[in-house]
């Protein structure tokens, strides 16, 4: 497995013993592997190679937000975002015990020439440019699962900055709880070059196989008023215009981990995703006109969640805890 920055945080969340996944990161030289536990994480959880924060560590750190978050939720997983920041990382890869690193997992470099996607599309299905098999990505607008985008059609070569990579996942990729019990067969994505979006182009972003530049460090916020299953999807898509507005954009690289996935409810996933089928459109109208140039990164995003409050996508003691990750941010800068 091949790691290109050894100031690299890479964060897990879990509630199972160490997996393979987990072990594999744990192995590979270069990497700080951070994994952050709860109240069902087993209490002798240990894995050579990884640092876990279990409660007890938890309590104990200096962070107002280890008061602030909920138990039994993933948003715990920002403990670790805010150890690793406070250790001095450069970079953070966000993924799952599920996900097993390929021996080629790295990610492209976030600056450089990339095929770009231009298109006034609003909404697209990056998957297209990975696979001719009808399957969408989590958090794309169920009104758009059947259109063509032609993605090929608007690719152009461009110079890019990119504040956060999404590497796909194999096997069983990251898809809604529809997708999964209309069809749900293995799928194995195709490779090709990174691809980077234009501003106004978007496409949802999970927390499976995804990394941050430091500078892009705050849009790691994992709101904690909504589902499990929208709340990784939530914060993707405020990032973007957040993103834009700051001079980044996204990118999307090949499949460099396989999904052997947690055993799970498709019924209870699909009941977590309801809010998500019905809301991001109307969150990335909300972010959208919201969002100013002349803002900080970490004022975007708290006015962003002023708006989502406001349309009630999330809900009272969001901005609380908001202000708690944004204050320890600061503190740890």
């Amino acid at each position: 497995m091949e790691h290109l920055n050894t100031k690299q945080s890479i964060v897990i969340t879990s509630i199972f013993p160490p997996s393979h996944a987990v072990r594999a990161f744990a192995a590979a030289p270069g990497s700080d592997v951070i994994v952050v536990g709860d109240l069902k994480t087993p209490a002798d959880w240990a894995c050579p190679g990884a640092r876990y924060l279990g409660v007890g560590a938890q309590k104990a750190l200096p962070f107002t937000l280890a008061r602030a978050l909920p138990y039994n939720h993933y948003c715990r997983k920002m403990l670790g975002y805010l150890d690793a920041i406070a250790r001095g990382c450069e970079t953070i890869v966000d993924t799952d015990d599920d996900n097993i690193p390929k021996d080629d997992w790295c990610f492209p470099a976030f600056d450089g020439d990339y095929d770009t996607i231009e298109s006034d599309a609003g909404f697209i299905n990056i998957y297209e440019l990975y696979t001719g098999k009808k399957i969408w990505p989590r958090g794309l607008p169920l009104r758009l699962i059947h259109r063509d985008f032609n993605l090929p059609g608007c690719l152009r070569r461009k110079p890019a900055q990119v504040g956060v990579w999404q590497g796909l996942a194999d096997e069983d990729p990251d898809v809604d709880a529809i997708y999964r019990l209309t069809d749900g067969s293995p799928t194995y994505f195709d490779s090709r070059a990174p691809v980077a979006l234009a501003q106004q182009v978007i496409a949802p972003f999970n927390s499976q196989n995804t990394q941050f530049r430091k500078e892009c460090f705050p849009l790691l916020y994992l709101p904690t008023s909504v589902t499990f299953r929208f709340t990784d999807i939530l914060r993707g898509l405020v990032a973007q215009p957040i993103l834009w507005a700051a001079g980044f954009q996204v990118g999307f690289t090949n499949a460099t981990v396989v999904q052997k996935r947690n055993p799970r409810s498709l019924m209870i996933d699909f009941e977590s995703e309801i809010p998500m089928y019905l809301q991001v459109e109307a969150v990335v109208e909300a972010v959208s006109g919201t969002v100013s140039r002349e803002r900080s990164m970490c004022d975007n995003l708290f006015a962003a969640y002023e708006a989502l409050l406001r349309e009630g996508v999330v809900a009272d003691g969001e901005l609380t805890t908001l202000q708690a990750w944004l204050d320890d941010l600061r503190r740890t800068a």
